[in-house]
């Protein structure tokens, strides 16, 4: 009997994914372990291997299109087999999951409503008649009670009424104004010269949506420091000297905040809803900027491992992902991250927190300033660094205080080799 492939869920956060290639063609004979497709996730481009042996019968996703998981992608048998009952037989299977959920979830909130504030059917008429929003009485008496604009919420009532669960969904996560606008112009005029088009990408859509998320969620404080990068030059120097293993002033970053963390564990920590998460260990994710977007590879334990092995281990990971060859594990499991901007002429930048970290740390490019020391004028090569922080784990004086700690051992670079 033929075989039904399904989009699988290639990494925790998949919700869909797009078939860059297949391997195969139909008609061709397909044998388990065998590469069939190459899928790109919300995170990379992975290798899909066959777990079926047979002939593949049916392709159902074209090269560059993206469905959900799950969905039909492939059916595998023997050759002449007939596939088509099999393909409606997923279809209905689909439409079954489907049903049950939208049947538990509506009596319930609509006999709540109707036992709260019976419906004025004649009111529900008027509305669709003459543009008005329509919504249920409690839901509107609930929208006046907080202050919502009920234009603004969506309805998942019948005929798209306005029902008291979408207020509440509305409550815990608004919709900024920025969302709206940019909403409503999505719509804009043909322009008059050249222009291409390019379809949105699985990690665009995911940067897009987990950004927007953090951005709008956590409430956003910065604080920056400047530290003087002076002693740190000259240990560079000394260390090239000593060592053959290449160690970049982001190495140094790297290796001092994992050592400032293990000082300030409020520090390097994870908003979960109903607690905070305060971790022992510091997994650094280390932001990488690839044609496709942004991704963020994790140093595990970074606060354990020698200077010279996060350097290997940093270039080794950057590499991997401009080759779009990591593994979702090598990109999850950040307790604390560092977005660096140095390498491109940026003197200082504020990042948007990596969630559930509860900080990111934005570094920027070390560039000459004259001082005055002991009555005389030097040269004398400073960085700033920005920390982004969620408010809802970290204070200020908390924030300031790891800021301190981290410029302690940056401008004291020994501290990193006790």
């Amino acid at each position: 009997m033929a075989d039904v492939v399904n989009m699988p869920a290639l990494s925790d956060t998949m919700e869909e994914g797009t078939l860059v290639a297949w391997h195969k063609k139909v008609g061709e004979a397909v044998e388990s372990g065998e590469l069939l497709a190459e899928i790109e996730t919300d995170k990379a481009v992975m290798e899909f291997q066959s777990f079926y042996d047979g002939v593949l019968l049916y392709i159902g996703v074209e090269e560059g299109h993206a469905v959900p998981v799950d969905a039909v992608i492939a059916i595998i048998g023997n050759e002449g087999e007939d596939y088509k009952a099999l393909l409606k037989d997923a279809a209905n299977a689909t439409k079954k999951e489907a049903a049950p959920k939208e049947e538990a979830e509506k009596p319930s909130e609509e006999v709540l409503e109707t036992v709260s504030a019976p419906l004025n059917k004649e009111e529900n008429k008027e509305s669709a008649s003459n543009g008005r929003v329509k919504a249920s009485p409690l839901a509107k008496a609930m929208a006046k009670e907080e202050g919502i604009d009920i234009n603004k919420v969506n309805g998942t009532g019948d005929d798209g009424r306005i029902v008291k669960r979408d207020i509440e969904e509305y409550l815990k996560n608004p919709q900024p104004v920025e969302t709206v606008v940019a909403a409503k112009a999505i719509s804009v005029p043909e322009p008059d010269g050249d222009y291409e088009d390019v379809p949105v990408s699985q990690m665009r859509k995911v940067i897009s949506r987990r950004l927007g998320e953090s951005k709008f969620n956590a409430p956003h404080f910065y604080l920056t420091m400047e530290i003087c990068m002076d002693k740190l030059i000259a240990t560079r120097k000394q260390l090239k000297e000593l060592t053959e293993t290449k160690i970049s002033f982001n190495d140094f970053v790297v290796k001092a905040t994992a050592k400032a963390l293990k000082e300030h564990k409020n520090i390097n920590a994870s908003w979960l809803g109903d607690k905070i998460r305060y971790y022992n260990y510091v997994n650094m994710g280390v932001a990488v900027a690839i044609d496709e977007g942004l991704v963020v590879p994790v140093v595990r334990n970074a606060d354990s491992k020698a200077l010279s092995s996060i350097a290997t281990e940093i270039r080794e990971l950057a590499g991997r992902a401009k080759e779009r060859k990591l593994t979702p594990d090598e990109m999850s499991g950040n307790t604390f991250t560092i977005s660096n901007l140095g390498m491109f002429g940026i003197d200082e930048f504020t990042a948007i927190i990596n969630a559930p970290d509860a900080c990111i740390l934005a570094v920027g490019g070390i560039s000459p300033r004259l001082v005055l020391v002991d009555g005389e004028v030097k040269e004398s090569q400073f960085m700033k660094v920005t920390l982004s922080c969620d408010h809802r784990v970290v204070d200020g004086a908390s924030g300031a205080k790891f800021l301190q700690t981290l410029k302690a051992i940056l401008e004291e670079p020994m501290r990193l080799m006790i």
